[in-house]
């Protein structure tokens, strides 16, 4: 136990003695003889179990609530004062809001319904019935509900911070999570895809086998540093995310090493005045998009030719669209409801915006993503139109 632990009991005891000593001289002055020794006997012993209550919460409750009860009922039985006096009803007390305060919730509640059946059962030695409801089961009452809420604000507000701690760390699994997929989906998909390529090279034109081989290896050294940056993250959590590598303006560098691969792409992007003025979560998530979707493009589409992504903005909403001209087929949409269409959504969403993905008229495979702007990013030249 902390130095603060014992000298909070310290004082505990010392207001214990205080209660039982003014209660053992009122029982006294109001009954005489030794009537007073019986309340002060029993309400030092829960006391005493009260100041022991760190060792062990629940069995401390216990034996106090049972002490408690049996002073109730030797009261009713022996003619004695009421029971429980003030110093039991203040170690009863005690004993509660630890209870409600830090053990199990059946626990905690047993014990809370343990303390007010104590309290209740003050009525049984009453001896004023006749005059209303006797002043020493309202007082057993007040300390009792005073008791469960000063048990109950702490355990609220732990359990408050809990979650807000579960749903940050929740979150930081879901950055990350998408962190290490976008790399990896990405990039080995992108080394599978040129490695497939090089076999075929390798049986047509042997002499240009070694050009598909540093395509690969290029790949592969942009794979481990983009997995250096995630490990980056994941070293130390407090650091903001990284942008995504380039920004919009790797879409160029991450548009021609999907063209290797041997699908011609048709790039639609604003000047660059424009996107400099994009918040860079902004400009991050465009990346994002594009990169995901041309990933689902190598894996789910082997037929598409060709690729349109355009990214353009219409006042305060950006639009970005992914689109293949592969032939539909009846197992696509399945194969597409991976972690990466969840992981893009994900981010759109956390900006406010919306996606969908899915069959296109006709032909083809669509993803949609629409993001707002704030209106703090307008062009300067639209300003002035």
């Amino acid at each position: 136990m902390r130095v603060g632990g014992w000298a909070a009991d310290v004082g505990l005891g010392a207001v214990f003695a205080a209660v039982l000593g003014f209660w053992a001289s009122r029982i006294a002055d109001s009954w005489g003889g030794g009537y007073w020794r019986f309340d002060c006997a029993a309400g030092a012993v829960v006391c005493v179990i009260a100041l022991a209550r760190r060792f062990d919460p629940a069995r401390a409750a216990a034996a106090g609530l049972a002490v408690a009860a049996t002073a109730v009922l030797a009261a009713r039985f022996v003619d004695l004062p009421s029971e429980p006096g003030p110093g039991m009803a203040l170690g009863l007390a005690v004993l509660v809001g630890t209870a409600v305060r830090a053990l199990p919730v059946r626990t905690a509640c047993g014990v809370a319904a343990g303390g007010l059946a104590v309290a209740a059962g003050s009525l049984l030695t009453a001896h004023t019935l006749a005059a209303g409801v006797p002043s020493v089961t309202l007082m057993n009452v007040l300390t009792w509900a005073v008791a469960v809420v000063a048990g109950l604000c702490p355990r609220l507000l732990d359990a408050r911070r809990r979650a807000v701690a579960d749903r940050v760390r929740r979150a930081e699994r879901l950055r990350l999570a998408r962190e290490l997929h976008d790399v990896v989906a990405h990039h080995v998909t992108g080394i599978v895809v040129q490695a497939q390529a090089a076999r075929l090279v390798a049986r047509k034109s042997p002499e240009k086998a070694g050009d598909a081989l540093a395509e690969i290896e290029a790949a592969g050294s942009g794979a481990l540093a983009a997995m250096r940056r995630v490990v980056g993250l994941l070293r130390d959590p407090d650091e903001p995310a990284a942008p995504a590598p380039g920004g919009l303006g790797g879409l160029g560098e991450l548009v021609g090493r999907f063209e290797a691969g041997g699908r011609a792409v048709r790039l639609r992007l604003p000047g660059e005045e424009e996107t400099a003025t994009w918040p860079s979560e902004v400009a991050g998530t465009v990346y994002r998009i594009v990169q995901e979707s041309l990933t689902n493009v190598s894996r789910h589409a082997p037929h598409a030719r060709a690729v349109t992504v355009s990214v353009e903005r219409d006042r305060e909403t950006l639009t970005v669209e992914v689109a293949d001209d592969s032939p539909r087929g009846p197992s696509r949409h399945h194969q597409r409801g991976g972690y990466g269409l969840i992981g893009m959504r994900e981010r759109v969403e956390a900006l406010g915006g919306t996606l969908r993905a899915g069959p296109s008229p006709g032909s083809g495979w669509s993803v949609l993503a629409t993001l707002p702007v704030p209106r703090s990013q307008a062009l300067p030249e639209r300003a002035r139109r």
